[in-house]
């Protein structure tokens, strides 16, 4: 099946059969349909391991076009294959008895596991990925001039501490920007604890402006997945969350973190200050060496960027403060190594 996959041909024959015009040949199987789920499976990229809502109309599932929907739903009714086909290429098998929706699904699992703990690099940018991803987006995203419309209002209040979600901050408070990995996890970390006076999930360290989540999620903008912290350093330290930061995720799996794949998904320091810099260069040696000598890591070395913060833009207002809103679906897909920060 995907031998017919290494070139755009398939593409060209989905958007026939999808107009009414033309026929998939019996050797390319299921490449059509796979190539059709797969778009929608770059548009929602939302059901990384579940439904995210798509069944109850709340989440990132909801907020995405039809054509998502369609392959986030069929993915559901297909989720035996992420780990293989079961037969799906060949017509035998448990993938032979589902409907041609779940089969539909089932391409679109295949050909997007990088979405879902595979490594075909379609939200990395590069590859067979990249090429159906541009054949289905039309090319790099392009950005705007103004704040995407699901940005959270001016008005926006965070919702647990009920503070603003924009500044200007109260006097006293500092910034610290992370990506590690999923943003709804890595803000899961931080937005409960003592002295964080408000945090916000978007996009930073790409190339274009006010990036949307299907943008990002197209691996072509650049941005990285982030979570910023407002917080009070007489109550917790930049020391205390870059603890967090380095514990709670694995900072040696480049672009990477667990089933998560792409550039959006990088391991990366954003500081605001010199004394931020050095703190998180001291940190990343220290948790360095406590690799090495626990073996945590298995001989990889960390990957992190540590980096002057870039604009940050913000998610849509349905990603903010998502793991602690009802009706949420309960999904980390960080990957911590277990080793933890010498003192």
């Amino acid at each position: 099946m995907w031998a017919s996959m290494t070139s755009l041909a398939p593409v060209a024959r989905a958007r026939a059969v999808l107009a009414g015009r033309g026929r998939v040949p019996r050797s390319s199987r299921l490449s059509a349909l796979a190539l059709v789920g797969a778009g929608s499976c770059l548009l929602a990229c939302s059901f990384v391991g579940g439904s995210l809502g798509v069944s109850t109309g709340t989440g990132r599932g909801s907020r995405l076009p039809a054509m998502a929907l369609v392959g986030a739903g069929s993915c559901l009714l297909a989720r035996s294959f992420v780990g293989g086909s079961l037969g799906v290429s060949t017509g035998t098998g448990r993938g032979s008895r589902l409907p041609a929706m779940a089969l539909v699904g089932a391409g679109s699992c295949l050909l997007a596991r990088s979405f879902v703990g595979g490594a075909l690099g379609v939200s990395a940018g590069t590859g067979r990925g990249a090429r159906v991803a541009r054949a289905v987006f039309g090319g790099p995203p392009a950005g705007r001039d103004t704040p995407i419309p699901d940005a959270p209002a001016p008005d926006a209040t965070h919702f647990l501490t009920g503070n603003p979600m924009y500044p200007p901050w109260p006097a006293g408070m500092e910034e610290a920007m992370f990506g590690m990995g999923c943003f709804w996890c890595s803000e899961n970390l931080y937005m409960a604890k003592e002295g964080i006076y408000s945090s916000q999930v978007g996009y930073a360290g790409g190339d274009i402006n006010n990036p949307s989540y299907q943008d990002v999620c197209t691996g072509m903008s650049g941005h990285n997945e982030v979570v910023r912290i407002v917080y009070d350093p007489k109550v917790i330290t930049y020391g205390d969350l870059l603890k967090v930061f380095w514990e709670r995720h694995d900072p040696t799996t480049k672009n990477q973190q667990g089933g998560d794949r792409g550039t959006q998904y990088r391991s990366g320091i954003y500081y605001y200050s010199e004394a931020q810099r050095q703190l998180a260069e001291t940190t990343r040696d220290k948790y360095q060496d406590e690799l090495e000598a626990t073996k945590a890591a298995k001989g990889r070395q960390i990957s992190t960027e540590i980096v002057p913060a870039p604009t940050f833009f913000y998610a849509e207002g349905y990603h903010q403060q998502y793991d602690a809103k009802p009706g949420s679906r309960r999904y980390c897909g960080l990957s911590p190594t277990g080793a933890k920060l010498p003192a």
